[in-house]
């Protein structure tokens, strides 16, 4: 009872807890630790991180800001019509947990800097065959096409775990929580910017008529939208490959003078001085350590991969024959996305000023709250057969901004403070294994996500 208390107790001196032996440091508090390397902070940097971030999930978002695209596409099939979104969910999130199982146990001779250009290349060549398929092949049955973009789920998702482990690993060696929380803005960012573009398409391109082919509305409308966001995806890789290169090179500085600091002259490179400073720690010595935060940033995502099922079943609640351009199904469902995210970076970027990173228990504890969120959205107008509370500000400003606010603030929080639970040496450790629990809670939350397919 007394740890329990001490647990969800704040000291009132504000200093930071003491740990007072391995086993209980993860309840008691942070060890204390001084910036041993004297790691300025730069925008610039900050800048950069985020970019990573924004390319990190671009890709992820992308394929959920398409939905009403890829609804048209498989308007024949209505198994697929109905479960694609759960599939391609699955596929991105069950490919990325493996990449991350496997990248996160190989640790001693990882090249951060080589997995986030590997991913940000692999990024740039699916994202051009997905812009080319909107002008292409577009008499392909529901089922090719499923397979197609199934194939190219699953090379982003190894992607999506290339740079997501080395991002927040490389972003933790700097010894900066800033450039963690940078990751997860960029994130939120990756959210806002695909859902605004696609709405922004389909009012300059509207769709065409309902009554046209699929390879006449394909190729219209939200063909072109789909093009314009699919492209976008390529030319933020090809940005983020170019900005990444001097971040490279002020790491490699940073590595030199600790060689020179301490007097390295056994180390004949900088990779080797990176690996005699970094320091192999197992998995389940940093479960111990950081069990509340995985398990926070767990909870959280896997609540969170519901809101993308739900998002596509809901119209808005003027009827179709009233509504503007805006209310109509393909821009009213991007603008969910968009308000979910717009609250998911908001929460990120708050993290900044409201912290809550010395008391792990209750991000955990928030985590989980948070289903009260999911009987919310059986309120709102799904498949248009009518709302509980027939209201469009509802469902954009108190289901999705506030549920997309939580999981940023809550999820940047459990990120940003594994690096103070740890040793300086375990720092890049700690990042790729909560990267490798924010990944689980994702893939936990796909395959959960089909209970909510029929609905």
């Amino acid at each position: 009872m007394d740890r329990l208390r001490a647990f969800f107790q704040k000291r009132e001196d504000g200093q930071e807890y003491q740990p007072l032996n391995e086993e209980t440091q993860s309840i008691e508090g942070p060890p204390e630790h001084h910036e041993p390397d004297g790691t300025p902070f730069s925008w610039i940097e900050y800048s950069i991180f985020a970019l990573l971030g924004v390319a990190m999930l671009w890709a992820w978002n992308m394929f959920l800001a398409a939905a009403p695209y890829f609804q048209i596409r498989f308007q024949d099939d209505d198994w697929i019509l109905d479960n694609f979104q759960s599939a391609i969910i699955s596929v991105s999130t069950l490919g990325n947990l493996g990449a991350m199982i496997v990248l996160t146990n190989i640790q001693y001779t990882a090249s951060y800097p080589f997995r986030i250009n590997l991913a940000l290349y692999m990024n740039v060549v699916v994202f051009a065959l997905l812009t080319a398929s909107t002008v292409m092949f577009l008499d392909a049955s529901s089922s090719g096409y499923l397979a197609f973009l199934l194939i190219m789920v699953g090379f982003t998702s190894w992607a999506a775990g290339l740079i997501q482990n080395g991002a927040f690993a490389f972003a933790a060696s700097f010894g900066r929580p800033e450039y963690m929380q940078a990751i997860m803005a960029g994130q939120g960012v990756a959210g806002v910017l695909p859902a605004l573009v696609q709405v922004i398409s389909v009012l300059v391109a509207p769709p065409a008529d309902a009554t046209a082919g699929v390879k006449e509305e394909a190729s219209t409308g939200n063909g072109k939208a789909a093009f314009i966001y699919f492209l976008t995806a390529v030319i933020i890789s090809i940005v983020a490959l170019v900005a990444f290169i001097p971040l490279v090179r002020r790491h490699n500085r940073i590595v030199e003078n600790r060689m020179m600091e301490h007097m390295a002259t056994s180390m004949t490179s900088i990779e080797s001085a990176e690996r005699a400073a970094r320091k192999v720690v197992s998995m389940l010595t940093l479960f111990r350590k950081l069990h509340w935060l995985a398990g926070g940033v767990f909870m959280c995502f896997a609540v969170a991969m519901f809101f993308p099922v739900f998002t596509p079943k809901i119209l808005s609640v003027t009827p179709p024959d009233d509504a503007s351009l805006l209310l109509q199904p393909a821009a009213f469902i991007p603008l969910g996305f968009f308000f979910w995210n717009l609250g998911d970076l908001g929460g990120r970027t708050s993290s900044l000023f409201l912290p809550l990173r010395e008391r792990p228990g209750l991000l955990f504890v928030a985590s989980i709250a948070r289903l009260i969120f999911l009987p919310l959205y059986a309120l709102c107008n799904l498949h248009g057969k009518g709302a509980v509370i027939n209201s469009d500000v509802f469902y954009l400003l108190i289901v999705q901004f506030p549920f997309g606010f939580t999981t940023g603030w809550l999820g940047s929080n459990c990120m940003m403070a594994a690096g103070e639970w740890v040793e300086e040496g375990e720092r890049e450790a700690s990042g790729g294994f909560m990267g490798l629990a924010l990944v689980a809670g994702l893939a936990f939350g796909s395959l959960l996500s089909f209970t909510a397919a029929g609905i």
